[in-house]
């Protein structure tokens, strides 16, 4: 699963991860490691109408990001986006927010559908979406490897703090180059 790695978060994004897109090369390895063994490989994505509940115009924290349509709302320039896999937009009602990718999506039911029991997660941002994601994902009884040297927080303290909430809860940590 690959978490909002879209081109607000990047470098120049109005919402930019310091090192998010350092991280779509050896991300694009990982995907067609998958692909090359028919798994299924899962894209999530923030995208926003324009009146986001989430952006700080309408009484929320952040900077407009993501919104509908806009270029910023699209993947990462790069990422490989495989034709075949899922993807998962969320926070997609003016009046609803959603970090994690299970909350207001079909994402359960469609890991259910596959019969996914195991799932590896990357990018952004460490301590809001994927961690949403992940203590989300360990709730409904899967077993979670975040690929830890292809996340990047906002701050690299929280960011921490948040690998360790993941690791308490459950989630196993494993280096993406453990998996070739």
């Amino acid at each position: 699963m690959i978490v909002d790695m879209q081109e607000d978060f990047m470098d120049g994004g109005s919402l930019a991860v310091k090192g998010a897109r350092e991280l779509i090369e050896p991300m694009n390895q990982i995907v067609t490691l998958f692909d090359d063994r028919g798994l299924p490989v899962f894209f999530t994505k923030d995208y926003h109408p324009a009146k986001h509940c989430s952006f700080k115009e309408f009484g929320g924290s952040w900077p407009a990001h993501c919104v509908m349509g806009s270029k910023g709302a699209g993947f990462a320039c790069g990422l490989f986006v495989l034709e075949r896999a899922q993807v998962i937009p969320k926070a997609t009602t003016r009046d609803r927010d959603a970090y994690s990718a299970f909350q207001g999506t079909e994402l359960l039911g469609g890991l259910k559908r596959l019969g996914i029991r195991r799932l590896f997660v990357a990018g952004v941002a460490t301590e809001y979406c994927v961690l949403e994601t992940v203590l989300d994902a360990l709730r409904e009884g899967f077993s979670v490897f975040v690929l830890s040297d292809l996340i990047a927080p906002v701050d690299p303290a929280t960011g921490r703090d948040a690998l360790k909430r993941m690791r308490q809860a459950g989630a196993c940590t494993v280096s993406c180059g453990k998996l070739y």
